[in-house]
């Protein structure tokens, strides 16, 4: 007979192996061959999960917290340190290509995702600020929808303009998307685009109205 142990094991492995099998082949993936990755009886995933759709519950919070504690991680080391860790590593890029199947599928899972995302992106954003390390926004919210919708948006563009790419070589994914994409991410985020503030200036006076002047910097209020 198993332990409570074997038995927590033996979910955990099921888990983490549909989590895999999502992320390299789709939401379709038999249970089968879920069971199969985790070297178990296709009867086990029954048993500990009762459905598949209890299992992809399961497996979409588990991406979801594993993201955050990478995203604390990495929001944590020194510059020089995180880039030493580049491309990503497996893990990194077993989430990352489960959360893009999520949101490029749709549905109520897709969306959950990306506002988690979002969600998890504000806290992280506040934290920076304080921290000094970003400049605030006048919507930190509209900033962070819009990154994230961004840099998840970049990464769909990248797999369909390449479908014969393996996407169970994790690694290998997000290493040819940081080799095209660091470079440009980070001289815009750091030097941003414009020479001047003209664009800017010119589209706060028209959403503020003719009467009141554009803002200055994001973190100054104005006077009048």
């Amino acid at each position: 007979m198993s332990t409570a142990q074997d038995d927590l094991t033996g979910r955990a492995r099921l888990r983490d192996a549909a989590i895999e099998c999502f992320a390299a082949q789709g939401f379709e993936e038999s249970l089968r061959a879920i069971a199969a990755r985790a070297g178990v009886s296709a009867g086990l995933v029954r048993h500990h999960f009762g459905s598949k759709e209890n299992l992809r519950a399961e497996c979409d919070a588990t991406v979801l917290e594993r993201y955050r504690k990478l995203k604390v991680d990495s929001i944590n080391a020194e510059p020089s340190v995180m880039f030493a860790q580049l491309p990503s590593s497996r893990e990194g890029g077993i989430l990352m290509v489960y959360i893009l199947r999520s949101v490029r599928d749709g549905g109520a899972a897709g969306r959950a995702f990306l506002e988690s995302l979002v969600a998890e992106g504000i806290e992280f954003s506040a934290d920076a600020v304080a921290r000094g390390l970003v400049v605030p926004s006048r919507n930190e919210e509209a900033r962070v929808r819009h990154l994230v919708r961004q840099s998840v948006g970049a990464l769909i563009v990248q797999l369909g303009m390449w479908p014969d790419l393996a996407l169970d070589d994790f690694e290998g994914v997000m290493e040819r998307f940081y080799a095209e994409s660091m470079l440009p991410t980070l001289e815009l985020y750091t030097e941003g685009l414009f020479a001047d503030r003209t664009y800017l200036d010119q589209y706060l006076a028209f959403v503020a109205g003719a009467h009141n002047p554009p803002a200055g910097i994001a973190e100054e209020t104005s006077s009048h």
